[in-house]
């Protein structure tokens, strides 16, 4: 068996090579990152092998610095193996005493750890597909985060320049009230709009639910309105609307790959539990990623940060700890947000959820209970492939 152990960088990887006796086949080497350097670092692995099945390659996790000799490599039908650099660490500091690390070392010693570590899985095409939904679900997050920060601009604004127009509408965030307010973005241009355009406009823009009688209401609020007469910021509220309806059709598109990659490359089970959709299923499956991974559903829990932390000395011991909060934050948040739906949807989770609460919990404290009954769950069906069945 051939080992190859590569460091990553961003300009630069350092690569080792060495075989199943121990015997060191190319001393640490540098390639550059790029298509010539890969090459070369492939010439190298198959003028030592014989059979690329025996190759085994490992590199560290350095996000998005390795991406691309990752998918070389797996083009070249090479069995890879990334590893979490909080690994490779701890494997360095217990080889030696001497606080040694440089690239080249890092190399060998993850040529090292993958000849001792039998129990490391080689990326797959299903790791990739993992990755890429990863990737779209922590995207669509930052989009989603995003525009909620403009729509509270938005009600900002409307506070300044229409105040009354809130206590008139269900919500601001209406498509008809954004297409009033990005025509008239003040009461002093919706008083002085002419009656027709304006019904016609709400009329169109809510598809026939508000008419001439909304648009004498709001025109008649704006009349009386105490709102400020402030040129920069209508300007401001415009542009806001503007880069809301731009972050919607994102968002959209990007919810379409997601829904895509679940429905044609993951194909998971997590979908047939109620309350579960296509948003926080994606974002659970994409952030834990291989279920073969974790020997149980406690194991995630503690991957999610979900655990309760435990301090114990002596004779001192915790007996009110909190959750550990130091896994994956957009695992914690899609299960929170997976849980309050599911415990509506489904008749078992609601009664647990009302069982916690009965016991004098606090509401968030009982949902991380049944949070803690979703993750078992899903890694029950996860394992077994098999569609979740509600009890009668």
């Amino acid at each position: 068996m051939i080992y190859v152990g590569i460091d990553v960088a961003k300009d630069k990887h350092d690569c080792f090579i060495t075989n199943s006796d121990g015997e060191v086949l190319y001393k640490s080497f540098t390639i550059p990152n790029n298509l010539e350097g890969f090459h070369s670092l492939f010439q190298r692995i198959e003028s030592v092998a014989d059979d690329l099945t025996k190759v085994k390659v490992g590199l560290e996790a350095t996000g998005h610095y390795s991406y691309n000799l990752l998918g070389f490599l797996l083009d070249k039908g090479l069995p890879t193996y990334v590893i979490n650099p909080l690994h490779t660490n701890l494997y360095r500091k217990s080889l030696s005493l001497r606080k040694t690390k440089t690239d080249k070392v890092d190399a060998r010693t993850i040529a090292s750890m993958i000849m001792s570590d039998v129990s490391l899985k080689s990326y797959s095409d299903t790791s990739y597909h993992n990755e890429e939904l990863k990737s779209l679900t922590r995207y669509r997050f930052d989009k989603v985060k995003e525009r909620a920060k403009l729509k509270t601009s938005v009600s900002r604004l409307v506070c300044i320049l229409f105040p009354e127009l809130e206590k008139l509408v269900p919500t601001l965030h209406l498509a008809s009230v954004y297409a009033l307010l990005s025509e008239f973005p003040s009461a002093n241009a919706v008083a002085s709009a002419h009656l027709t355009k304006l019904s016609n406009l709400l009329s169109e823009s809510s598809k026939g639910r508000y008419g001439k009688q909304t648009a004498v209401m709001f025109r008649e609020a704006a009349r009386t309105s105490i709102g400020s007469h402030m040129p920069a910021k209508s300007l401001e509220l415009k542009h806001t609307i503007k880069l809301i309806r731009e972050l919607d059709t994102e968002i959209n598109e990007i919810e379409a790959a997601i829904k895509r990659i679940m429905d044609e490359e993951i194909q998971s089970p997590i979908l047939t539990i109620p309350g579960i959709s296509y948003r926080m299923g994606a974002m659970i499956i994409a952030e834990i990623g291989d279920f073969s991974r974790f020997d149980s559903a406690d194991k995630i829990l503690a991957y999610a940060g979900m655990s309760p932390s435990t301090y114990q000395s002596g004779q001192l011991d915790n007996g009110y700890s909190h959750m550990e909060k130091r896994g994956s934050r957009y695992l914690r948040y899609a299960l929170y947000n997976a849980t309050k739906y599911v415990c509506h949807w489904d008749e078992s989770f609601g009664t647990y959820l009302a069982k916690k609460r009965a016991e004098g919990k606090h509401y968030n404290v009982a949902l991380s209970h049944a949070a803690k009954k979703l993750v078992r769950l899903i890694y029950a069906i996860e394992k077994s492939g098999k569609a979740y069945m509600p009890s009668a």
